[in-house]
């Protein structure tokens, strides 16, 4: 697949393209993204549940890690593989754990969650498009850019899984329609931006549907066959899945530091 974003702004100087802080858009991108959105769904309950830690700490352990991989992130001077998708896990998880907190916790309607962080992610698109006039994710080379970057993408996997949530459950579509729906989104999605369609639009698009779709994956792999899953248990569906992960991103971490010896070949 190839990548769902616009080309680099024409004003973009070379310097500005080798610090960019995310990582090419191509199908090995999608892939972790899909699988670090499924170990959020799976691992939030292993550590929950399985584990025995429970939400309140599940919670505040989970939170306090992101903190300090953001803080890390941050501090790079260039995409680095490693603690961008590391980050990227962790907010899938912490943003699963801001969605069951309402769901769960407060009672809140999976209808009025899936509103307000729509809403929210509407909200930040809008404040960063007024400040930066950009969303690519080709451009992300300043702090400011960065930190609405990894804020849109918190709200994306609470929304997604809201929106999860909202189709599988209350609507009752059950995991396996949720993924053949979901799926289909994406390919829309991807055939709308084939067409011609806006292309930082289409990406942010199948961005969010990820999110749903790596819940429903996980749901129907770890939910016992009576509700309607494989029964394949959060433990051993996080721990292939988080395998997979590790394979890829230190496969792109060895690119990553032999592209870093050779800056002139870009």
């Amino acid at each position: 697949m190839n990548t769902l974003t616009a080309p680099l702004n024409a004003k973009a100087t070379s310097a500005a393209v080798w610090l960019n802080k995310v990582p090419e858009v191509t199908l090995s991108f999608w892939v972790i993204k899909i699988m670090c959105t499924t170990v959020g769904e799976t691992g939030a309950d292993y550590l929950a549940v399985n584990a025995g830690l429970g939400q309140t700490l599940t919670r505040v352990g989970m939170t306090a890690l992101l903190i300090a991989a953001l803080f890390v992130q941050l501090r790079k001077r260039r995409y680095t593989p490693w603690i961008y998708w590391l980050t990227v896990v962790l907010v899938s998880i912490v943003g699963t754990q801001i969605t069951d907190l309402f769901t769960d916790g407060m009672g809140v309607s999976l209808y009025l969650s899936t509103s307000v962080f729509a809403v929210l992610l509407a909200i930040i698109f809008a404040v960063w498009y007024a400040v930066e006039r950009t969303l690519s994710v080709h451009e992300i080379f300043t702090r400011r850019r960065e930190l609405f970057y990894w804020s849109a993408i918190l709200c994306t996997f609470a929304l997604g899984t809201a929106a999860g949530d909202l189709a599988t459950e209350a609507l009752g579509l059950g995991f396996t329609w949720g993924l053949v729906i979901f799926s289909g989104l994406i390919a829309a999605t991807y055939a709308a931006w084939r067409m011609g369609g806006n292309a930082v639009l289409t990406f942010w698009l199948a961005y969010i549907l990820t999110r749903p779709l790596g819940a429903s994956l996980g749901d129907l792999l770890t939910q016992a066959k009576a509700y309607g899953g494989l029964g394949l248990g959060a433990m051993w569906t996080s721990a292939l899945f988080l395998t997979i992960i590790v394979l890829l991103v230190a496969k792109a971490q060895y690119a990553s530091n032999g592209s870093a010896k050779t800056p002139a070949a870009h």
